[in-house]
């Protein structure tokens, strides 16, 4: 009887401390930072399969990493809401302090609802949705934990998309169709073997988020049109075409590894079929994924990286696509054609829209450079991203590296101008470093 009286509370003791255990697996499974980059995968998936073009990929992007963004800012554990700093993000509501929320699963929640809010076809990314909810539950989250984290994860969906809509985005799909202006010199008209419809004419309408406007920051005008040998532009034009005609492997290696083409356009004889890939921005949703892991970062780390990343990108485009319209240049691939041989082809497919500046370079630079304020400027690692295509990895020494490497593999592809690429350069480090300073993201 007396060893019964000291077996029993013991083996309570013994019941209990495994179910206290039991209880809190979940809490550090949720906290795991892949189960984050895991769940951007599945929208990047979705955009590409249902070929999403870059800018639209970008909006997607923002609006599903700030609503995440802002569940674990609302957690109280070092980082700051962009309510304040993003000038029209209105504050979320106030948290009912007396119901226990697991902000990890509320972030990954929000992400995967808004994601699945701005792409199509609808439902998208719901069966994600239900596997998260089926987790955390098999993992032992209390009942009432889990209904008060989905409620305010539905909370904060609810109001990034009343945000969201806002932004102009579908007073755009509306608008007025771009007029080719083929009977001036020198300006943008479709390429083979598409020859696509000009991609979002009316992008710099839509509402920024950092910057004041999609025309803060101008790129210099660039250089006249002039087949004249000693001009700029022809010069520009023949690096173009010789780089072209005498690419070494390491370069086609570059140019494939960075082309990044949503909607390739294959034509073998009578036969045409198309591939696809992830577009530039989710490319760089990848690397933050690869680099988060490689940095060890913590799960509010990795989304907060995420955040900024994919707004600055956002940005990015607006700005870009304001230059692109309004500057309206030809692509190389139209001059050669034209005035020197109409055999020539560049290496990789013409995207279509106007040539200056450089899309690749500009969202590219910005990119590093946050990433860079993130990581730092020595992060080496294997970009694994384009495996799946066929395409084998490659070595990122830095970021910045990596965004130069970026620029310079539309010259190798054939589709720009050098000029193109460095400008577009100089403007994604302006959005970048302005994105930094704009939205300070840790308390």
């Amino acid at each position: 009887m007396k060893i019964l009286k000291v077996i029993l509370p013991l083996m309570l003791v013994a019941i209990c401390s495994c179910k206290q255990s039991g209880s809190n697996e979940y809490v550090a499974k949720l906290q795991d930072p892949m189960l984050y980059c895991k769940t951007v995968k599945k929208l990047n998936d979705v955009v590409l399969e249902n070929n999403f073009p870059p800018v639209i990929a970008s909006r997607n992007y923002a609006y599903a990493n700030i609503a995440a963004y802002e569940c674990i800012a609302a957690s109280n554990k070092g980082f700051t809401s962009l309510a304040k700093q993003i000038k029209h993000l209105p504050e979320l509501q106030k948290i009912d302090t007396s119901k226990k929320i697991n902000f990890e699963l509320a972030a990954l929640l929000s992400f995967t609802k808004v994601g699945n809010a701005v792409t199509f076809p609808e439902g998208s990314m719901m069966s994600h949705y239900d596997y998260l909810k089926k987790y955390a539950d098999s993992l032992g989250m209390p009942r009432e934990e889990l209904e008060n984290t989905l409620a305010y994860s539905d909370s904060v969906v609810a109001q990034i998309i009343r945000w969201s809509k806002k932004d102009n985005y579908a007073q755009s799909r509306t608008a007025e169709k771009f007029t080719i202006q083929n009977n001036i010199e020198g300006r943008w008209v479709p390429t083979p073997p598409m020859y696509a419809s000009a991609l979002e004419p009316h992008w710099n309408t839509i509402r920024t988020i950092v910057l004041d406007s999609a025309a803060q920051f101008t790129c210099p005008t660039p250089p006249q049109f002039d087949l004249n040998k000693n001009s700029k532009y022809y010069q520009a034009l023949n690096l173009v075409k010789q780089t072209g005609d005498s690419l070494t492997e390491e370069q086609k290696n570059i140019a494939d590894f960075w082309d990044d083409n949503p909607f390739k356009m294959n034509v073998i004889g009578h036969t045409s079929y198309a591939t696809k890939k992830f577009s530039p921005s989710g490319h760089w949703m990848n690397i933050v994924g690869i680099a988060a892991k490689n940095a060890k970062a913590d799960f509010n780390t990795t989304i907060a990286a995420y955040t900024q990343t994919a707004i600055t990108m956002f940005d990015g485009f607006i700005s870009c696509w304001n230059e692109k319209y309004k500057n309206n240049t030809t692509r190389p691939e139209t001059v050669i054609n034209k005035s020197i041989t109409d055999t020539w082809r560049p290496y990789i497919q013409t995207p279509p829209f106007p040539a200056y500046v450089s899309g690749h370079s500009t969202i590219s630079a910005a990119a590093a450079e946050v990433m860079t304020a993130w990581f730092g400027d020595n992060l080496a690692f294997q970009d694994t991203s384009s495996l799946e295509f066929g395409i084998k990895a490659r070595r990122i020494e830095s970021f910045r590296k990596a965004s130069k490497e970026a620029g310079m593999s539309r010259i190798y592809g054939g589709i720009h101008f050098m000029y193109d690429n460095e400008e577009g350069n100089k403007l994604g480090v302006k959005i970048g470093a302005l994105t930094i300073e704009k939205l300070k993201m840790k308390k």
